[in-house]
């Protein structure tokens, strides 16, 4: 029993002892490590100034002051035009003193890696800024120059409409694009109102529309009890229309639900509806409207795109006339052949048919296919020239990307035309659209198109013998 009543005091003495040996051991700063590190453990004391901290620094590494006026940095830096702000300049340091010193051989040659370093970073400075110098350049010249053009359009043209519309001076205006600030106005006058639609018209059918959508908001049943839609209303109905919606130039962001232009874009899309039921609601059309009200008001966007879209090619397309449609991709195959023969043969040995890229570009008139601001520039000369120009944009990019084409295979060649580059140059995709010749053994486009619509084999309806039959030429014999 005494030797458990012991046994307490003997674990503290032992825990006491083991605290001594503790702190009697080795302080941080006796601590050999240190030394082998190279390191300077914590001292207790006031700060020093950290001016006179600097001045012992570069007294000690050789740096040019007062008592060293010619040390090996101050040569080096003297051709510089610039002092470097980043630690680079330390490969010049000598090594710390716990440490061999640089052979000379590896101290020239460090300077003369810094040197070299220091010369391509400031070429690569230069020749940055000589770019940012040049986008300015090329910004400003172009802002002044549509701010000219403007004012020729505003103050000239449109007044003078009726008499200068056709002038050569115009049309090479017209080429050049159209100022944003009026292109809507040259794009209303230029594609006309044929259909004599009115402002007032315009708001009965979006109020025949606004009505249709809440009669059709709740589905009828069929005979097995499962919602459904009526099949006479599927193409102006609510939801098949907000789905479209939702999928318009969704890197805007302003067409969705929420946006700014997504009420604007549904009504115009929904009084189409009611003013040509026999057409409908058709995808591809969100696209162009959506263009439309980037540039008009509502109304005038609505009359606009009802006149555009009751133009022959248009109608062909959005009502999907098979032998129309067979007609329009046979006269484009025609000049096809007449400007890119090399590339029209491979199309041909790969059997890639219009039909694939082209029905994309012509239903959304380029506006989903090419850059916003580019389809915009297509649909200035387009309101202008009408459905021909259409097929010469397409050959103009074909012919812009011509030697890309000829290297690929079938799948390639379908995925790169339906999807074309992010970044395409306006100025060289419009060069190339101006070295298209749109005549064909002295014949123009529209004689061309009307020669297809009289020949036989151009107007059959079934869409898949036109991957395989030549492209005839007499417009009669169908050969």
């Amino acid at each position: 029993m005494k030797y458990l009543l012991a046994l307490p005091a003997v674990l503290f003495g032992f825990l006491n002892l083991f605290a001594k040996k503790v702190t009697d051991g080795p302080t941080e700063q006796n601590n050999p490590g240190w030394k082998l590190f190279g390191k300077i453990p914590p001292r207790e004391g006031p700060l020093k100034d950290p001016k006179k901290i600097q001045k012992e620094y570069e007294t000690k590494s050789g740096k040019a002051g007062p008592g060293n006026p010619t040390s090996p940095r101050q040569g080096v830096r003297k051709n510089l035009d610039f002092e470097p702000l980043s630690t680079t300049a330390l490969i010049l340091e000598d090594r710390p003193a716990n440490l061999p010193a640089k052979p000379a051989e590896e101290a020239q040659k460090h300077r003369q890696q810094y040197e070299e370093m220091v010369a391509q970073a400031k070429k690569r400075e230069l020749k940055e800024a000589q770019k940012r110098k040049k986008q300015l350049e090329d910004r400003c010249k172009l802002e002044e120059s549509i701010g000219t053009a403007a004012q020729i359009w505003n103050q000239e043209i449109l007044p003078n409409w009726s008499t200068l519309c056709t002038s050569r001076r115009v049309r090479d205006l017209w080429w050049q694009g159209i100022p944003p600030s009026v292109r809507g106005k040259v794009w209303s006058l230029a594609v006309g109102n044929e259909l004599n639609i009115t402002h007032e018209l315009y708001n009965i059918c979006l109020a025949r529309a606004k009505e249709k959508w809440r009669s059709t908001a709740v589905p009828t049943t069929d005979t097995e009890g499962r919602d459904v839609l009526d099949s006479s209303d599927r193409e102006s109905s609510l939801e098949l229309i907000k789905l479209d919606i939702s999928r318009t130039f969704p890197q805007l962001c302003i067409f969705q639900q929420g946006g700014p232009y997504y009420d604007v874009l549904h009504s115009i899309l929904g009084a189409y509806t009611c003013y040509r039921p026999d057409v409908g609601y058709v995808q591809g059309m969100s696209f162009i409207a959506a263009v439309l009200i980037l540039n008009l008001d509502t109304a005038d966007a609505f009359i606009a795109f009802a006149n555009l879209l009751n133009k022959p090619c248009q109608m062909a397309f959005f009502r999907v006339d098979h032998s129309l449609m067979l007609t329009y991709f046979a006269a484009f195959e025609v000049f096809f052949e007449e400007n890119l023969p090399k590339l029209f043969a491979h199309f041909k040995k790969n059997s890639l048919t219009p039909d694939i890229y082209l029905i994309d570009w012509i239903f959304t008139l380029y506006s989903k296919s090419l850059p916003l601001d580019l389809a915009c520039r297509v649909w200035d000369v387009f309101c202008r020239d009408g459905e021909e120009f259409l097929f010469r944009t397409a050959l103009g990019v074909l012919r812009l990307y011509q030697d890309v084409l000829t290297s690929m295979d079938f799948i390639h060649m379908a995925q790169f035309l339906t999807r074309l580059p992010d970044l395409i140059p306006p100025e060289q995709l419009f060069q190339h659209i101006a070295a298209v010749h749109m005549t064909s053994r002295n014949r123009k486009w529209a004689q061309v198109l009307l020669l297809r619509r009289g020949c036989p084999s151009c107007r059959r309806s079934d869409p898949k013998p036109a991957s395989t039959r030549r492209v005839c030429r007499s417009g009669s014999s169908g050969r």
